[in-house]
């Protein structure tokens, strides 16, 4: 048995939503499917570029580009040591095959992914890593930023 892993999470993007994927866990007997992003192993010889790419294609079908990496993380379960690295990848399409392994997906906005995503974890990575905001300048609507000056005597 392997005693390190190397994961890969891709983020895929496509115009400006976000891809969702739908996946059963055996091991979650009240809430078995979970909605979060694209992961796989990363392969002996492959660089963590090439295997996101290899596993959004493997996993949705979709060709893909790596726009940057987001964050990293990492945990340990028994004696397997897992660590892992999430990119923002680019698609140039929004037409998804699904393998065996996933029940659906869907295309979110950056608003919906803390509402979508199952995984607590996971939304707190991508706001720490200023991927989404709780909130921004928009939130806030029209504001008069401009102060008149005080008269001085």
């Amino acid at each position: 048995m392997e005693k390190f892993r190397f994961l890969v999470k891709g983020i895929v993007r496509y115009q400006d939503t976000y891809l969702a994927v739908e996946r059963w866990y055996d091991d979650r007997i009240f809430d078995p499917y979970q909605w979060e992003f694209l992961d796989g192993v990363m392969e002996f010889g492959e660089t963590p570029e090439a295997a996101v790419c290899r596993v959004c294609n493997e996993r949705v079908g979709l060709n893909v580009e790596v726009v940057k990496p987001l964050y990293t993380w990492g945990f340990t379960a028994g004696e397997v040591c897992t660590a892992g690295i999430a990119f923002l990848v680019d698609t140039n399409s929004p037409e998804t095959v699904l393998s065996e392994d996933l029940h659906d997906c869907r295309w979110v906005t950056k608003d919906e992914i803390p509402h979508v995503i199952t995984n607590n974890n996971v939304v707190e990575d991508v706001r720490n890593c200023g991927f989404i905001e709780d909130f921004g300048l928009d939130d806030f609507g029209d504001l008069d930023l401009f102060i008149d000056p005080m008269d001085i005597e």
